[in-house]
């Protein structure tokens, strides 16, 4: 069971809600950061909030939805610790988790069919990161490029 932080703006607030029960469902322990509601709201405030639980260790891992799931992504990726990947596919969340060790999905509920983005949230949570030097190396780099010390 992993700590999940879940947020949306109001263009993705129905994904949100149905994401919350999946991953209920899977054994997962879900926190809302919002919205409560589909009035508009400003995106980068949830995001911010979900990938700050995350960056803090607060939670294991973020999910994120908005319309396109791209402002989201550019958003929760200025948190320190956040590897953000906003994912259009299976294999997007699939390599993602693999080889990236991306720790928040991003989603467009605009752009994705409510099926694909379920299948997408299940590979996310079911795909381990890989232990491959040469992914573990990048992801070091990756990391030390936030810090400054690159």
């Amino acid at each position: 069971m992993s700590r999940i932080a879940l947020a949306a703006d109001h263009g993705g607030f129905d994904y949100k809600t149905r994401i919350a029960g999946l991953l209920t469902a899977m054994g997962h322990e879900v926190r809302d950061f919002g919205t409560d509601t589909p009035k508009p709201v400003d995106y980068p405030d949830v995001a911010r909030a979900a990938a700050e639980a995350v960056g803090a260790g607060q939670a294991d891992f973020g999910v994120i939805v908005c319309g396109s799931g791209i402002g989201v992504s550019i958003a929760a990726n200025k948190v320190h610790g956040v590897r953000a990947a906003n994912c259009t596919s299976v294999e997007m969340a699939r390599l993602a988790r693999e080889h990236n060790h991306a720790n928040v999905l991003t989603i467009g509920e605009r752009l994705i069919p409510w099926e694909m983005a379920r299948q997408i949230v299940e590979t996310f949570f079911s795909t381990p990161g890989s232990d491959d030097e040469r992914h573990l190396r990048r992801i070091a780099k990756i990391e030390s490029d936030v810090e400054g010390k690159s």
